[in-house]
């Protein structure tokens, strides 16, 4: 081969070579995969995280999804008075373009209900309640009457005089409903048991629930039960030498001394895990559930004044509401007034449950505008 051939080759491949390199220029670059976007989880609260009850309870539940639930950005305000101050605050969590947002007291529905008007495409859980609507707006609660049966069982058997104190945040249904399974948990075990009802006016209120237990324990009460979000009802009674059970979570009996028999609590986080991947997933519909112990959303721990007839007695009937085989107001119930409520073979319907306005038999304390079931 000549000379001018080699060269004629040479520059044939240099060609060939310099198109490829060209042909490679013009490709573009392969871009990595686009991240996503985390969904945007908040919570307010209307008392402290280190309430020891109920914000507590709540805010294990948004560290669960934390924990459990990928790719997941959250965020908290705590000891939000309830009224214009919480719609103030739900509003700026929307406008933060926050995905879903929980509201966790009863005071925050109206609010709640206003600015999920305002904000379509952000979804609202209202804990307890009782509005939605069919689109972004729903409210969550569990069934605690079961628990607070459970309560009032455990209270009537620890009880040496049948005589219970129940420390009441407001006159509402959620906290009747829970006052009269109580009741008639109490009175399941012993028939001449009485609740007494003081009315506090406040979910978190450490000195004002401590003297409502006090007060409750000088009338004769030598248990106490309360409703409110701290246990310091309860630590007043162990300090008196008499008993109580706390309320909210599951570590509430820590610190409340030797007298505290147990609590019934919440676990919320997995139920707010399913409605953040329900929102992630773009599936959520408003459809106001209401679990309860079967599902896990509720439960009963014993504290340090548990006996072991206690335990076997509440475990047992506990283990019927799982199955199904036990109803707590399920009929005949009396009412306050004697009159029957319930009739055998007849049992409360959820809407009834839900809007509760009267006491049953053994209460002693009134309800402003009482809606009694019978005269």
């Amino acid at each position: 081969m000549n000379t001018r051939s080699i060269w004629k080759i040479a520059a044939l491949l240099l060609i060939v070579a310099l198109f490829l390199v060209a042909c490679q220029a013009q490709q573009p670059a392969e871009q990595p995969p686009a991240e996503e976007k985390p969904i945007k989880a908040a919570w307010v609260y209307v008392g402290p995280i280190g309430d020891g009850g109920w914000t507590y309870a709540h805010d294990q539940g948004r560290l669960y999804v934390e924990k459990n639930v990928p790719n997941v950005e959250t965020a908290y305000i705590e000891s939000v008075p309830e009224g214009a101050d919480a719609e103030r605050v739900i509003r700026d969590f929307a406008q933060k373009g926050y995905d879903v947002i929980f509201t966790t007291s009863f005071g925050y529905m109206d609010a709640t209900e206003t600015v999920a008007a305002e904000f379509p495409d952000t979804v609202f859980i209202h804990v307890s309640g009782y509005k939605k609507n069919d689109t972004n707006f729903d409210n969550l609660f569990g069934r605690m009457y079961q628990m607070k049966y459970l309560t009032g069982m455990a209270a009537a058997m620890r009880s040496e005089t049948g005589k219970i104190g129940y420390v009441a945040p407001f006159p509402i249904p959620e906290v009747i409903r829970h006052i009269n399974a109580a009741a008639l948990g109490a009175r399941s075990v012993n028939p001449n048991a009485e609740v007494q009802v003081v009315w506090i006016n406040t979910w978190f209120d450490p000195p004002v629930e401590r003297e409502a237990a006090e007060t409750l324990l000088a009338a004769g009460n030598d248990v106490i039960i309360t409703g409110a979000d701290t246990p310091g009802p309860v630590q007043a009674a162990s300090e008196a030498g008499k008993w109580g059970l706390a309320y909210d979570s599951d570590n509430a009996c820590d610190n409340a001394g030797d007298g505290c028999i147990g609590v019934p609590h919440w676990n919320w986080g997995p139920s707010y895990a399913k409605i953040i991947e329900e929102v992630r997933a773009g599936t959520f519909k408003p459809s106001a559930p209401w679990p309860g112990v079967a599902d896990g959303i509720v439960d009963f721990k014993f504290g340090p004044a548990a006996t072991d007839e206690i335990k076997e007695a509440v475990n047992t009937k506990k283990q019927e509401m799982i199955d199904g085989k036990f109803d707590p107001f399920a009929g005949p119930i009396y009412a306050q007034s004697g009159c029957l409520g319930v009739p055998e073979g007849k049992a409360m319907t959820d809407g009834e449950l839900l809007s509760m306005k009267w006491f049953v038999q053994g209460v002693i304390g009134e309800i402003p505008d009482a809606e009694p079931p019978c005269q």
